[in-house]
């Protein structure tokens, strides 16, 4: 199981690295979480520097991505060969979307009448692009999922470990990083999201 965190110049650290960390609490063999970028090094909004782990050439390949935002991502949609190397196939892929990486499913086609959410900034650039912008952190139709917040990424995240590993693994992932004393409250937030959109 790969799943790529599609992580461009000028990423949201927030956005790609809290995922990354709720991800990382699935270890089992054959579990990997890399930080997919377009060159060896991308640099965050606010400057911090990180080594790609894997390459755009292997999203395709990929079980399960997540689009991780940034301040760039206008840029990252208007770039052909940026945008021609997302090869994202949703009938054998998990795709999810973390704020402004809902702009990017939109302009890749692959939303199509999927309402989405995404960060207040990028709302009205998602609108724009003929999409409905839901005020919630987090919702997902059929293997394509979006989330809107920082802070609502561990739901992005979770959402992954639940389709892939199940709620119960969601929930443990979840509760090893709430905060002390309101783990219970948070996972049951979090999975009021997630439950409703997982298959049944």
């Amino acid at each position: 199981m790969h799943i790529a965190i599609l992580t461009f110049q000028g990423f949201n650290e927030l956005d790609s690295l809290v995922a990354l960390g709720v991800l990382h609490r699935i270890k089992r063999p054959g579990w990997r979480v890399s930080l997919c970028c377009p060159d060896d090094t991308v640099t965050s909004m606010n400057g911090v520097v990180v080594h790609a782990q894997s390459r755009l050439a292997e999203v395709a390949s990929a079980d399960a991505v997540i689009v991780g935002s940034g301040i760039k991502t206008r840029e990252v949609v208007e770039d052909p060969q940026l945008m021609g190397a997302l090869r994202l196939d949703p009938a054998r892929q998990l795709i999810g979307a973390q704020c402004s990486g809902a702009l990017v499913l939109a302009r890749l086609g692959l939303l199509g009448a999927v309402p989405a959410c995404t960060d207040l900034t990028t709302k009205p650039w998602v609108q724009a692009a003929g999409i409905q912008v839901l005020d919630q952190p987090f919702f997902a139709a059929g293997n394509i999922a979006t989330a809107g917040g920082c802070f609502a990424a561990p739901y992005l995240a979770a959402w992954i470990i639940a389709r892939s590993e199940g709620e119960d693994a969601a929930r443990a992932a979840l509760h090893y990083v709430a905060p002390v004393g309101e783990k219970d409250e948070y996972v049951a937030r979090a999975m009021k999201h997630i439950a409703p959109c997982m298959p049944r």
